[in-house]
């Protein structure tokens, strides 16, 4: 189980990594109910992970994703699928990223979360961790890999729920700094806020870059051995 944790930290960080998730939260705190806001969309968060990840073992099992403790060749073909897709995204967003960091625009749909109700905040939490572009390939690819280890059943769920906390720290930083700030918190919020939106862009492209590396070269090991 050590083996499998060491593999999927990787993408657990890179998941908790994300700006825009990180932006929406902070938005999602200024609204007038921030506290109970905020919760509901890390719910949202963990069960779109969660759920996420759960179809991925589901999958991995009668799919034979192990075979003699070794992944089989389709989890090798898809790893090498995740890390090109990552990588091509990488390339799209280093290209679209702005000159100027003071430039850059938040995604117009961040504009109405003041006036979602709490039911949509935990849906906005749920497709963001499950839909997200980045997100989701790390997510299947780390259900991958927890399911081809041959690992039992308890060992497989618990490396899962280590994923998905892992990945919900970049959510949980900014609600613990709301719920235990005090007065500061909405300054520091703040500050989060304006340097993730500057540099929104050239972080994904990054971390695209070098998640899908580690992809890419995770499916050719797979393949090759």
């Amino acid at each position: 189980m050590g083996t499998v944790l060491g593999d999927v930290l990787g993408f657990a960080a890179g998941v908790a990594i994300s700006p825009l998730p990180i932006i929406a939260i902070i938005l999602v705190l200024a609204t007038p109910r921030g506290g109970l806001n905020g919760l509901l969309f890390t719910v949202g968060w963990i069960l779109g992970l969660s759920a996420l990840g759960a179809v991925m073992l589901a999958i991995d099992s009668p799919a034979g994703a192990s075979t003699h403790n070794h992944p089989a060749t389709w989890v090798g073909a898809l790893k090498l699928a995740l890390g090109v897709l990552l990588v091509l995204f990488g390339a799209r967003q280093w290209h679209r990223r702005p000159k100027d960091p003071s430039q850059a625009q938040l995604p117009k749909w961040m504009g109405v979360i003041d006036r979602l109700t709490p039911i949509k905040v935990l849906g906005l939490g749920t497709a963001l961790a499950a839909l997200n572009a980045k997100n989701a390939p790390l997510t299947i690819a780390a259900g991958a890999t927890i399911g081809s280890a041959g690992l039992p059943v308890g060992q497989e769920i618990a490396s899962l729920a280590i994923f998905v906390l892992i990945a919900t720290l970049g959510l949980l930083a900014p609600l613990g700094v709301f719920l235990l700030g005090g007065k500061r918190a909405e300054t520091t919020l703040g500050s989060w806020k304006d340097w993730a939106a500057q540099h929104n862009v050239a972080v994904m492209a990054v971390l695209f870059f070098v998640l899908g590396l580690k992809l890419l070269g995770d499916g050719i090991s797979v393949l090759t051995s």
